[in-house]
């Protein structure tokens, strides 16, 4: 196992520099069915209750719609209406309490100030469900929109939520990609709000490799796993208001495929689901570490 001490850049209010270890080891996919064919972006996916179907959402461009799917047979069995516009739905997660999620916080021109997380409930019932909470923000640090584009760290496609706060895992579009990702926190609160930086991080390699596109809280607390194209990144070691002692797992995924969304099914078990393309995709998967 290869471990390097991972630096942290400092920003804002950070004022020393600030480190996270890293070690990375090898993974595989389990194929477990062919999505729906309608749902071609899958852009986020959150487990029901029972944990017997997956809740998936789409992106820009697709319907206000959350769409259940069993994890049995991998059928579409239910549609629900969300009554929100769909700007760019990114992920999708649940808190303790049994509420979901959406955060409409895609941003990939880093211009956007109307960012947010809808707060809804879903059942396989439901053809329609209302918002029930709205959270907006906006990001501590950025003064431009958009910023010049060696600075574009302001798009999001994860977040999770932990303890009455709701954690943001940026998406680095920069020029020159170095893997840089900011760590922002949000109350899970009804309102407008600057969303706190607590972290600075740093992903190894190309944009394929680093570019964070979901993320996952596990069942106790204590792991948040990143996804991207071509990997997993278990984080591990961080508190609530400090990611400065984060220790990042690294598990090489041997494909390439557009990874978009993913949700810790147990405690040693992650499902994800890829895009599809032409040829590769549209798949949910189970990895087990």
């Amino acid at each position: 196992m290869n471990r390097f001490l991972f630096l942290l850049f400092p920003i804002m209010l950070f004022a020393c520099s600030q480190k996270s270890e890293h070690s990375t080891e090898a993974g595989s996919l389990e194929t477990l069915f062919k999505l729906p064919a309608k749902m071609k972006e899958v852009s986020g996916i959150a487990l029901s209750q029972d944990k017997k179907m997956i809740w998936a959402i789409e992106d820009h461009g697709n319907k206000s719609n959350v769409y259940g799917i069993s994890l049995e047979t991998g059928k579409h069995i239910a549609t629900v209406k969300i009554n929100a516009e769909n700007n760019d739905w990114e992920d999708i997660t649940t808190d303790r309490r049994g509420n979901f999620y959406i955060g409409d916080f895609g941003n990939n021109n880093n211009d956007r100030k109307d960012l947010c997380i809808l707060k809804i409930q879903l059942d396989s019932g439901l053809t329609q469900t209302p918002v029930l909470q709205k959270t907006e923000f906006y990001y501590e640090g950025q003064m431009d929109f958009p910023p010049k584009k060696s600075e574009w760290l302001y798009d999001c496609e994860g977040f999770v939520e932990m303890n009455g706060a709701f954690y943001l895992f940026t998406k680095n579009r920069s020029k020159n990609f170095d893997g840089t990702f900011l760590v922002y926190r949000v109350p899970d609160q009804s309102g407008n709000f600057e969303a706190k930086l607590i972290g600075k991080l740093q992903l190894p390699g190309s944009y394929n490799n680093a570019a964070v596109t979901s993320a996952a809280l596990s069942p106790d607390g204590r792991t948040i796993a990143l996804l991207t194209h071509k990997n997993i990144y278990l984080l591990t070691g961080f508190s609530e208001n400090d990611f400065s002692t984060t220790h990042i797992r690294k598990v090489p995924l041997q494909t390439n495929t557009q990874k978009e969304a993913l949700v810790f099914e147990n405690s040693g078990t992650l499902l994800v689901a890829d895009e599809k393309d032409k040829s590769n995709g549209g798949n949910l998967y189970r990895f087990r570490f």
